[in-house]
């Protein structure tokens, strides 16, 4: 058996050395990065993890705060800025944009590129705002000019375009409010029964109502 998946292993290396035309150890596998991110003020946030393949566009408009997670293929989209606040994690194959040309494609047609964004007549550009411990699932896309309170919850694969109050938690799409998240908070306390982890909740939320 053991030399049965040798012989497995070594054929689908080689099979991805000729599928990329490179060999198996230049292959591109994503990586989290650990030593801290650097926002465009010269602070540094060392608790704060992006991918090295996430696409940040024009990441000087880009604020994003300790503790965020950013998972692999997310696109952070700074066009009209992104603001991510503390604690909150983004899944794979996120897209959060800013900016869309979707009707000035066709106004400016082939002289498009001429004229620079800020001048660009209905040329669609609305900064996102995400809040604090928010949950960002896989495949989700954010679309311009939303807002997204402290504490919320956007599922797998939604598309919001609308501003999600805090603790909202978005499915579908297109995304509808499908829930308030400390429902979940609150079967889950009552299940593990931590005091400390009680505590930390109620830690960072301090202008809400406390869990009854």
């Amino acid at each position: 058996m053991r030399i049965l998946r040798r012989i497995v292993r070594s054929l689908l290396r080689k099979a991805l050395e000729v599928a990329f035309d490179v060999p198996f150890e230049d292959i591109k596998r994503p990586r989290m990065i650990y030593d801290g991110w650097l926002n465009s003020d010269g602070t540094v946030l060392p608790d704060t993890r992006l991918s090295d393949t996430t696409i940040l566009y024009h990441r000087e408009r880009i604020r994003i705060a300790n503790n965020v997670f950013v998972w692999h293929n997310t696109i952070l989209d700074g066009t009209s800025g992104i603001e991510i606040g503390e604690g909150t994690q983004i899944g794979a194959n996120v897209g959060i944009f800013t900016h869309s040309s979707h009707i000035a494609i066709r106004l400016y047609g082939r002289h498009y590129g001429e004229v620079p964004e800020e001048l660009k007549q209905s040329y669609e550009a609305k900064p996102v705002h995400i809040g604090r411990f928010v949950f960002i699932a896989t495949g989700s896309t954010i679309l311009p000019g939303v807002s997204i309170g402290d504490g919320a919850v956007i599922g797998a694969g939604a598309l919001v375009s609308f501003n999600v109050p805090p603790f909202g938690v978005v499915t579908g799409n297109p995304g509808s409010i499908a829930g308030d998240a400390r429902s979940l908070d609150k079967a889950a306390l009552r299940k593990i029964k931590n005091q400390t982890i009680d505590g930390w909740y109620r830690e960072w939320q301090d202008q809400f109502d406390p869990i009854q």
